[in-house]
């Protein structure tokens, strides 16, 4: 599972708690790892990939989100991944929770 393998990337290069959903007591800092869509073709697998950035503080969260960004630029690595393109990335305030965070979503080609 495509977002398995980024949880497990992102987790062992940031040493950043990451998860796939907002834990029920969330440290100041973490990642939220979500698939946000998915094709194939001739058997090539292409995900969008959405990883938000946690912070106490706005500046935190850019700057937690840099370095996924940094880091996912690294996931070709990985066996049985081709590609990963940052497609955007921007402020993504929780303003209900009152939490700060950035998002930024990739194109992953797995196979």
């Amino acid at each position: 599972m495509i977002e398995d393998a980024v949880l497990e990337f992102l987790d062992s290069r940031l040493n950043v708690a990451t998860a796939m959903e907002v834990p029920s007591k969330p440290p100041g800092t973490f990642l939220v790892v979500e698939k946000t869509g998915s094709g194939c073709s001739n058997y090539i697998r292409k995900a969008n990939i959405a990883v938000q950035s946690y912070g106490s503080s706005l500046l935190q969260a850019a700057q937690l989100n840099e370095k996924v960004v940094q880091a996912m630029a690294a996931l070709p690595e990985l066996d049985g991944i081709g590609a990963c393109k940052l497609l955007r990335d921007y402020n993504f305030t929780d303003t209900a929770a009152k939490r700060y965070r950035y998002q930024a979503v990739f194109e992953v080609t797995y196979y």
